[in-house]
């Protein structure tokens, strides 16, 4: 005989009724599972019961954020911010907030540049900045890769490119920052360029610009080299699409070229390098673009003779 288990090992889990079992199942009733009067009972007792009273409104309190400084007010002063740092503020903190930013940078050799501002000061009593040559350069490239010389308007979110290069430079004021812009850079010479931002730069300092000498403008540069910072990366100033920022230059060992055909090898060489980095929006361009842009400004200063053409 079989054991108790091992009948119930072979007895299957699941019972198929068949069709007299279906039957017998529909026919059984349903016992309730609540009576009928307890539930009117309790439904009677929900309808008499009051609705909550509201949430009383919160009260607002008026939080004043509390300045903590352990400095005595003897050795600081407050000094109320000038209506040219006011817009500076709004403006950047605009322009970081809802432009999009990206940057590229590039290492540009200054010797040549060097070498032949020693030419034209000795033969031709000429001078010219470093400064000088970067703005031509940038409206040079700038002529090249027109899509870089552009502005973006925001609320028709449209972007509009310009034919003539008018670029806008940096100025340090007492007061603040201003970027005064060379008109048609691009048509001008060096000896131009050079009068040109001195001037501006003069009455910019002295507050004698007028608006339209430094509202506008489709590109703009911003140089610390004179300051002695290598490099930094600037804030676009909207609605334009980029700014150049340029560093100064610095004496670096540089690698020696080598002969792919022959494998001759040059000896390293010291050079002076700057480093310049290009803030653009990606509205406006993308990163091939300013790719391009940045190797025609490295392609126009290392051989300068080119914007004397």
């Amino acid at each position: 005989m079989l054991s108790t288990a091992v009948k119930l090992a072979r007895s299957p889990s699941i019972k198929f009724l068949g069709k007299e079992g279906w039957a017998a199942r529909r026919s059984a009733p349903i016992a309730a599972a609540v009576s009928a009067p307890s539930v009117a009972a309790s439904a009677l007792t929900t309808a008499a019961a009051p609705p909550p009273p509201p949430p009383a409104a919160p009260t607002p309190i008026n939080i004043v954020p509390e300045t903590v400084t352990t400095v005595p007010p003897s050795l600081y002063s407050d000094t109320p911010a000038s209506n040219m740092r006011k817009v500076i503020s709004r403006r950047l903190t605009e322009s970081k907030s809802t432009v999009p930013h990206f940057y590229t940078s590039i290492e540009i050799p200054l010797d040549n540049i060097l070498s032949l501002r020693k030419v034209l000061q000795k033969n031709f009593e000429t001078k010219v900045s470093v400064n000088d040559f970067i703005i031509k350069a940038s409206a040079m490239a700038l002529r090249d890769v027109p899509e870089l010389n552009a502005t973006y308007d925001s609320k028709t979110q449209s972007q509009r490119t310009f034919e003539s290069v008018d670029i806008s430079v940096a100025v340090a004021t007492p007061t603040g920052l201003i970027t005064p812009i060379v008109p048609s850079t691009h048509e001008m010479t060096l000896t131009a360029i050079s009068a040109k931002v001195k001037d501006l730069a003069t009455r910019a300092r002295d507050n004698k610009l007028k608006p339209e000498e430094y509202q506008g403008g489709t590109f703009c540069i911003s140089n610390l080299g004179m300051f002695g910072i290598s490099e930094f990366s600037a804030v676009i100033n909207p609605p334009q699409g980029a700014i150049l920022a340029v560093g100064g230059g610095e004496r670096k060992i540089v690698p020696g070229k080598v002969n792919v055909e022959s494998g001759e090898k040059e000896k390293p060489g010291i050079q002076t390098i700057m480093t310049a980095r290009l803030s653009a929006d990606r509205r406006v361009v993308d990163e091939a673009t300013a790719g391009l842009f940045m190797g025609a400004l490295k392609e126009y200063l290392n051989q300068p003779k080119l914007m004397m053409l």
